[in-house]
């Protein structure tokens, strides 16, 4: 596999995956619990390394950065509908 030449490349290729393991038969839940698990993982190893652990100021963090993510994404969905993310109109 040759690395990515964007991050919505890399992002379409976890989502190739995700789709192809419903495909061969898993839940949609239970990809999406790996998936998270996974980046859940790797967000350690990136931080801490492959031995380390995250101090409860690096879980904290990692928290406020999925948050930020999910909020990006429904905020863009919402926009793709015609639908204020403020609420407002």
């Amino acid at each position: 596999m040759s690395a990515p030449a964007s991050q919505q490349d890399a992002i379409q290729a976890f989502i190739d995956l995700a789709n192809e393991m419903k495909n061969e038969g898993a839940t949609i839940q239970f990809v999406s619990t790996a998936l998270m698990r996974a980046c859940a993982v790797y967000s350690t190893y990136v931080v801490a390394g492959n031995e380390g652990a995250l101090k409860k100021s690096g879980v904290e963090k990692l928290k406020e950065l999925f948050a930020h993510e999910v909020d990006t994404i429904q905020r863009a969905k919402l926009k793709q509908a015609g639908i204020n993310p403020t609420g407002a109109g």
